[in-house]
């Protein structure tokens, strides 16, 4: 079993329930090895965690850009809260040294360690919410979350890619891009979705991921590469 007293040093926060913070590592593979773990997985503290550390964002970007409108601040929370950039947070904690997962899974790299990272920190947040209360999960975000929005107003990477790819199809082209759902497959709480990007009725590109926003994004990002609109 791993052990979590470096991670709570490293953080410096002292989890009462030791139990729920190794809960919120706790990948749904790991406990069809394990079978003596007495928590479950940790899909329910990601629930959790993924509304905590929403509303947080939320809060600070309305108290701290009063000018900003509301789909500004949509974007930089949608910025700040992606699988990219949770695991991006996740990888400079060393969250992955404490993933409870499978043999196999431990295997596994690429995107599906990314978004098994990025769930982990939703988690996190869920265990240290029940554990801590509101106060310390906001002095987490604010921690380590928040200070990324410095680097993603200067790069202006809170305009997403279906964003851009409309903006300069609707100005080169005159064509308002649609996204078809072409492929999907895998059980329910682990679903691949594949996504087309059409303009008109010409395939531009496709893109896959775990929900069908997340497939859009990627075939608009692709689009902007093939046509060069980057």
């Amino acid at each position: 079993m791993i052990e979590f007293s470096e991670l709570e040093k490293s953080l410096g926060i002292n989890f009462k329930d030791k139990e729920i913070l190794a809960q919120s590592f706790c990948h749904r593979s790991y406990l069809n090895e394990n079978l003596d773990f007495k928590r479950g997985n940790n899909e329910r503290l990601e629930f959790l965690g993924d509304a905590v550390l929403e509303l947080i964002v939320s809060h600070n970007l309305f108290r701290n850009h009063p000018n900003k409108e509301e789909g500004i601040l949509t974007s930089l929370r949608a910025a700040l809260v992606n699988s990219k950039m949770l695991c991006k947070i996740a990888k400079e904690l060393n969250f992955g040294d404490f993933l409870l997962l499978s043999k196999g899974e431990k295997k596994e790299k690429g995107k599906a360690r990314q978004e098994i990272l990025a769930n982990t920190i939703e988690a996190f947040i869920g265990a240290l919410y029940v554990d801590q209360g509101y106060d310390i999960c906001k002095s987490f975000v604010e921690k380590h979350i928040m200070p990324k929005l410095e680097m993603i107003l200067a790069n202006e990477d809170f305009i997403d890619a279906k964003s851009k790819f409309q903006e300069i199809a609707q100005a080169k082209e005159k064509i308002t891009p649609r996204y078809d759902l072409l492929e999907e497959w895998g059980p329910d709480h682990n679903k691949t979705f594949v996504v087309g990007a059409f303009l008109e009725d010409k395939l531009i590109s496709k893109g896959n991921g775990k929900s069908k926003q997340e497939a859009e994004e990627a075939a608009a990002e692709k689009g902007l590469n093939l046509k060069k609109w980057t």
